[in-house]
C-alpha cells in the first residue's frame, strides 16, 4: 500500500517513526494509501527550515519571485490531469469538478503574477518643509494553511500563491482523507524553482492543529472550514499573537420570486444544490419560494436532478460522486430521516442509492425535502450533502426576513427578472457574497472570498486583494535629508586624499 510521507525543505520526509491513518476512496469504501501523521518535531522541522528560507525569500526581488509564479502557473495547467485524478480517488467528486477545481485555484496564481500592481505603495512629498512620508507593504513571516477536505486544490491555493509572492513562508496541513493534491504542487513548485523551504506540507489531525496554533516560529494562519472550529483557531491562535482569517460554515439560502424564469431556476438550483455531492460552503441547500410558486419549481428542479448521473468520478459522464465518508452518509441520511419522522416531505429521496460494482461506496442521491420544520436539524445546519429544502414566502419581505434570520452569512442568491427587486436584495441580504440569477457566487480572485456572521470570523477574506493585506504588512516611512545644515556642501567640498 502507497505511503505518503510530509513535504520538507523541497524533499519528501518520513520524519520521526510516525502514526498512521489510512485514506479511503469513498466510491469503494477501501483503503488505498496510509498517511504519515507529522510529529510536534516534524512540525519544528517544518517551521526552522521555513523561517530560514523565508529570510532570503523576502530580499528576493519582485521580478524574480514572479517569474517562478508564471513557471508554476504553466506548470499547474501541464499537470492537472495528475492532480485531478487523485483529487477523484480520494475526495470523490467527479473528474469534470476536479479539473473546474483545479481552473479556478490557477485563477489565484494568475493573479499573484500580477500582484506587483497590488503592492505598490504610497508616496507624499514635503508633508512638512523638507520632510516625505511613503509606505511600503512586507511579509509577516511564516504562514500556516489549514485546509478542509472538499477543495484539496483550490481552497489551497486561495492562500499558497498570495502569501508566497509576497514574501512569506507557507506550512500547508491539508485534510488527511484527501492529502496527495497537496504534495503534487509541492513538486511543482520545486520544479517552478521555488527555493527549498518555502512549501511544506505536514499532514495531521487535532495535535497537529494544536500545535501549529501555538507554535512560537509561526506568525499567521489561514483556515477554512466549520464554524465552531473557526472559533477555535481564531481564540487559541490569537491568544498566541498571531494573524487569523478563520472561514466558517455556511446555510446558503436562494429566494426565487414569481416573475423569475421557473427553467432556468430549476436547472441552476438543481446543478448549486447536488454538484460536488453538496460538499461545498457554497452549496445551495436552501431555496425559499415566493407567492405560490414553490410546486412549479420543484418540478422543475426535480426534472434536472434526475438527469444527474452518480457513480465513480472516473467513469464516464459521471456528474455526481459520493460523499466523503461513511459518517457522512449516516449524518446526513440522519438528518433527513429525523426531518421526515417530524412531518417534512421527501419529493425525491436518494437516500437508499446504490452503485452497482460500488456497493460499499458512500453515495448519494439527489434528495429534495418540503414542508421541513425550520427548527429542525436539517435546516439549521450546514448540511455539507446533496440534499435540497424548499421552503415557501408569500412576499419579498417575509422571504428576505427568513433568509437574514439565518446565523450564517456566506452566500446568497435571488432569481428575478425584477432589476428593483434585485438591486433591493443586493443591498439588504446579509451575506458576503450576492447572486443575482446566480446561486454560487462565488468570486473571481481578483476579488476576494469571504461571508459575514458566522461564516467569517477576523476581518479579512481570503485571495484577491484583501487576502494579499493579510499576509503582509504596513509600515509608513518619514523621511528629511538635512541638506539646509551645510552636510550637503561639506560632501561637496571634501578632497579625496591620495
Amino acid at each position: 500500500m502507497t505511503t505518503i510521507e510530509q513535504w520538507i525543505n523541497g524533499a519528501s520526509y518520513a520524519g520521526e517513526p510516525a502514526d498512521r491513518m489510512p485514506v479511503e476512496n469513498p466510491a469503494t469504501g477501501e483503503n488505498i494509501a496510509e498517511l504519515l501523521i507529522a510529529s510536534d518535531a516534524d512540525l519544528d522541522h517544518a517551521v526552522e527550515v521555513a523561517r530560514k528560507a523565508q529570510k532570503a525569500w523576502a530580499k528576493t526581488s519582485m521580478a524574480k519571485r514572479t517569474a517562478i509564479m508564471y513557471k508554476m502557473r504553466e506548470l499547474v495547467l501541464e499537470h492537472q490531469d495528475e492532480i485531478a485524478k487523485a483529487i477523484v480517488a480520494e475526495h470523490g467528486k467527479d473528474y469534470s469538478d476536479a479539473i473546474g477545481e483545479i481552473q479556478r485555484g490557477r485563477e489565484t496564481l494568475d493573479f499573484a503574477c500580477g500582484v506587483n500592481a497590488q503592492l505598490k505603495g504610497e508616496y507624499s512629498f514635503d508633508v512638512s518643509t523638507g520632510v516625505d512620508i511613503h509606505t511600503i507593504r512586507q511579509p509577516v513571516g511564516v504562514v500556516a494553511g489549514i485546509c478542509p477536505f472538499n477543495f484539496p486544490a483550490m481552497v489551497p491555493m486561495w492562500m499558497h500563491p498570495i502569501a508566497l509572492i509576497s514574501g512569506n513562508a507557507f506550512i500547508l496541513k491539508p485534510a488527511t482523507p484527501a492529502p496527495s493534491a497537496s504534495l503534487i504542487i509541492a513538486r511543482l513548485y520545486q520544479e517552478a524553482g521555488l527555493p527549498d523551504g518555502l512549501f511544506n506540507v505536514v499532514a495531521g489531525e487535532k495535535d497537529l492543529v494544536t500545535s501549529i496554533l501555538t507554535h512560537p516560529g509561526i506568525d499567521a494562519i489561514s483556515f477554512v472550514g466549520s464554524t465552531p472550529v473557526a472559533r477555535i483557531i481564531q481564540k487559541t491562535a490569537t491568544e498566541h499573537g498571531k494573524r487569523v482569517q478563520a472561514l466558517g460554515g455556511a446555510n446558503n439560502h436562494a429566494i426565487v420570486m414569481p416573475d423569475a424564469d421557473l427553467e432556468f431556476a430549476g436547472k441552476h438550483i438543481s446543478s448549486a444544490a447536488f454538484g460536488a455531492a453538496g460538499e461545498r460552503c457554497m452549496a445551495l441547500p436552501i431555496v425559499v419560494a415566493v407567492g405560490g410558486i414553490a410546486d412549479e419549481l420543484v418540478k422543475n428542479v426535480i426534472s434536472h436532478a434526475n438527469d444527474i448521473k452518480v457513480g465513480p468520478g472516473l467513469e464516464e459522464g459521471v456528474q455526481m460522486g459520493p460523499v466523503i465518508s461513511a459518517d457522512a452518509k449516516k449524518r446526513i441520511v440522519g438528518l433527513v430521516d429525523d426531518a421526515e419522522a417530524g412531518g417534512a416531505k421527501v419529493v425525491l429521496d436518494g437516500r437508499n442509492l446504490v452503485i452497482e460494482g460500488h456497493e460499499n461506496g458512500h453515495f448519494i442521491g439527489p434528495t429534495i425535502v418540503r414542508n421541513v420544520d425550520m427548527d429542525s436539524a436539517l435546516y439549521r445546519e450546514e448540511i455539507f450533502g446533496p440534499v435540497l429544502v424548499i421552503v415557501e414566502a408569500d412576499t419579498y419581505e417575509e422571504a428576505i426576513e427568513i433568509v437574514n434570520a439565518q446565523p450564517f452569512g456566506n452566500g446568497s442568491a435571488i432569481f428575478t427578472n425584477d432589476g428593483g427587486v434585485a438591486r433591493r436584495f443586493q443591498m439588504e441580504v446579509e451575506a458576503g457574497m450576492v447572486g443575482i440569477n446566480v446561486p454560487i457566487p462565488t468570486p473571481v480572485a481578483y476579488y476576494s472570498f469571504g461571508g459575514w456572521k458566522d461564516s467569517l470570523l477576523g476581518d479579512h477574506h481570503i485571495h484577491g486583494p484583501e487576502g494579499l493585506r493579510f499576509y503582509t504588512r504596513a509600515k509608513a516611512i518619514t523621511s528629511r535629508w538635512p541638506t539646509e545644515s551645510g552636510a550637503y556642501e561639506a560632501t561637496m567640498s571634501f578632497k579625496r586624499e591620495d
